[in-house]
């Protein structure tokens, strides 16, 4: 526990960018954190107190941060309920979102159970044990249809289009374990809602549109290109999530708008997401701001939106893993109006993000400019000279 009567100390399972954002959340509020991580000096290592290097789910890395700690959060899902339970009984730190939340969305066929059952409308979808079960249910769901991990995945790992009854043997295959497969859905676009509960507050972020390449997120619009009801159903369906949620902190949650303008869940992440990073310039109070906020126990702050804004990440190119050197960053940073965040990762590789770039309009909407303005800026930036 920190000594200092003023001062929480705040640890944190996961010391990855998110970790790194929330670190940089925590530091004006006089709050200091103690992550831990697998990887030697994680991108959270310098905006941290302390970094413990362990597994996300080893139970004596827990103890050692919870030892350390006034509260405990993750920034991962990768973190392990049943220890992060018996740990903050044992040491009296509670944990915020409560470890039976994480339960429940590790497991995507769990997390859409339970969901259904709150009244929460989301695609259809069966259990698949094998390829025979996997040929049973899309007889019913029909084809296209994505196959996904019920547990670990993450950016696009652990989703397999299946396209035809060809594809079912090695998309089974391909997800190496328990699984599920939901019907194709035919949406309009993909939007996200960040959720927060405070101590008996519950809020919501501006409606957020995500564009997705290859399953991974390249750019995100606030507020969401779309008609005032189909937002204002968005949020209505996020605080159901949160009404099922247990634990405070901010909540990713997305969805699909469906072409004929229903509002669909696809998936829950008990953290700060990638869909909310624009908040940082684009709303008086961060998500990461929030989340501290959140599980601390402080008030939540406003979500309101300062200006329309746009997002864009900063994905690692070339074809194998190298020391990472950004090149291209000067005229970038001589853009009005445009931040920029880099994550610390010394390595890059396809596909792995690096950072993102956000830019806040200087109008009252999201204008097909400020999206082509970011995404022009993201395509300057390149780790391979």
């Amino acid at each position: 526990m920190n000594a200092h009567a003023n001062t929480q100390t705040l640890g944190v399972i996961g010391g990855g960018q998110l970790g790194r954002m929330l670190g940089e959340a925590a530091a004006p509020l006089g709050i200091d954190l103690v992550v831990s991580d697998p990887t030697p000096d994680a991108p959270a290592s310098p905006v941290a107190s302390e970094q413990i290097v362990g597994a996300f789910d080893d139970e004596e890395t827990i103890r050692a941060v919870a030892e350390r700690s006034d509260v405990l959060t993750f920034e991962i899902e990768l973190a392990d309920p049943d220890a992060l339970e018996r740990i903050s009984r044992e040491t009296d730190t509670p944990v915020h979102p409560n470890p039976e939340t994480l339960r429940t969305i590790q497991d995507k066929l769990v997390q859409k159970n339970r969901l259904r059952e709150a009244g929460v409308a989301v695609p259809e979808y069966r259990r698949v044990d094998s390829p025979s079960d996997l040929r049973d249910a899309l007889d019913d769901l029909g084809y296209p249809a994505m196959l996904k991990a019920r547990t670990g995945g993450y950016d696009g790992r652990g989703n397999v289009p299946v396209d035809a009854p060809d594809d079912v043997e090695a998309a089974f295959d391909a997800i190496e374990g328990p699984a599920m497969v939901e019907e194709f859905v035919d949406y309009e676009r993909e939007l996200a809602v960040m959720g927060c509960l405070g101590e008996d507050e519950r809020d919501t972020f501006p409606v957020t549109e995500t564009i997705h390449r290859e399953e991974i997120l390249r750019e995100s619009v606030a507020p969401a290109r779309t008609d005032d009801a189909v937002r204002q159903r968005a949020r209505e369906i996020a605080r159901d999530v949160l009404d099922a949620m247990d634990g405070r902190g901010v909540y990713g949650i997305e969805l699909f708008e469906t072409t004929d303008g229903e509002i669909l869940l696809n998936e829950i992440a008990p953290r700060p997401h990638n869909s909310g990073h624009w908040t940082i310039e684009g709303c008086h109070t961060s998500q990461f701001e929030q989340h501290v906020r959140a599980v601390t126990g402080l008030p939540l702050g406003t979500t309101e939106l300062r200006a329309p804004t746009a997002s864009a990440n900063v994905l690692g190119g070339g074809e194998e893993r190298r020391p990472a050197t950004l090149f291209g960053l000067e005229p970038v940073l001589e853009m009005d109006r445009l931040a920029v965040h880099r994550y610390g990762k010394r390595e890059v590789y396809p596909l792995r993000k690096m950072g993102h770039l956000t830019l806040v309009g200087d109008g009252d909407a999201a204008t097909p400019e400020l999206l082509s303005r970011v995404r022009e800026a993201r395509d300057t930036l390149s780790f391979v000279e």
